[in-house]
């Protein structure tokens, strides 16, 4: 008989899908399909992740909250497992997160507190801030997966390891968005291990601090900090869940780049996903261009493009004069 005790059990070992109609030219590219998971993002994995590691360390007990800031799929990741485990959970989310996402939420029983995005990560009305607020004054567990260690553990027990195995450890380049830094980091950890000479690059919205702080060791001028339509990538901060050590580079991707993107994988590779996996897919075809057929590069698209329909039409493009 097949039968799962539970839906988190069918997480992970999501299909590795050539991208030969998208990346025809230079050496192989590969995306690792992660809206095969449960809960239909990679962030399924780091949910219940975060939960069993708090338990193990006795800071989440039965009877208490989870709140975390998020920008939507750590939220139905954490969602899931507080379900099966059994806790209640609050996401507080910046204003630009789809709609879709927040829906989502709140149809598995989250409540959902809406922050401002256009304020800095210190003010008291970010979304960081509100969910520690709560932490502080309710007694809350915040997982938060900008500084959690079992983030990007997650990810060195699992991504990588399906990664190394799924291409017979002929992987020679792992690119991927870096948003809290834990899927990137953690399964770079993994192959770097495996293979020292796997090269791993970052991609990061134009606006965000990644790049620089790669380069530079210190967070851009002020000004260089900005906002940017690619959603679950980027930061203006430097979370903890980032592990520098195991990223060689990083590279930034436009807007417009990303969401043309987004269409042309669609209508090449009849493969929808949001604009963070897109952006992905730029960097790592701009990746694969300048590399030979001997090498072969892999990158990882986090969800699916349904999540952000609202945002993924050509009324909301012109908005946001991207057509």
């Amino acid at each position: 008989m097949e039968l799962y005790d539970n839906l988190l059990a069918t997480l992970g070992d999501t299909p590795l899908v050539r991208l030969s109609r998208y990346s025809p030219t230079g050496a192989p590219l590969a995306v690792k399909v992660e809206s095969f998971n449960p809960g239909s993002s990679v962030k399924d994995r780091i949910g219940i992740a975060m939960i069993e590691a708090a338990e193990r360390e006795g800071k989440l007990r039965p009877g208490m909250t989870i709140v975390e800031p998020t920008s939507g799929n750590t939220g139905v990741g954490l969602a899931l497992a507080a379900i099966l485990k059994g806790y209640e959970l609050v996401c507080t989310a910046a204003d630009k997160m789809p709609t879709e996402k927040k829906a989502l939420l709140e149809a598995y029983g989250a409540k959902v507190i809406t922050c401002p995005t256009d304020v800095d990560a210190d003010d008291p009305r970010s979304y960081y801030k509100v969910a520690e607020r709560i932490r502080d004054e309710e007694g809350a567990f915040l997982p938060y997966q900008y500084y959690n260690q079992a983030n990007p553990q997650a990810h060195y027990d699992s991504t990588g390891p399906e990664i190394w195995r799924q291409t017979d450890g002929t992987i020679t380049h792992w690119v991927a968005g870096v948003g809290t830094g834990g899927t990137i980091s953690g399964a770079a950890k993994y192959l770097k291990e495996q293979n020292p000479e796997i090269r791993v690059i970052g991609v990061d919205p134009v606006g965000s601090v990644y790049a620089y702080y790669r380069k530079h060791g210190e967070l851009p001028p002020e000004e260089d900090i900005h906002q940017y339509l690619i959603d679950g990538i980027g930061e203006d901060l430097m979370p903890e869940s980032v592990w520098f050590d195991y990223i060689d580079e990083v590279i930034t991707v436009t807007d417009q780049d990303a969401y043309d993107a987004v269409f042309e994988l669609a209508r090449k590779e009849a493969i929808f996903t949001g604009s963070s996996g897109a952006a992905a897919a730029v960097g790592a075809r701009q990746v694969a261009e300048n590399l030979g057929e001997d090498s072969f590069v892999v990158t990882l698209f986090p969800d699916s493009g349904e999540r952000y329909l609202s945002k993924l039409n050509e009324a909301w493009l012109r908005e946001q004069g991207l057509r």
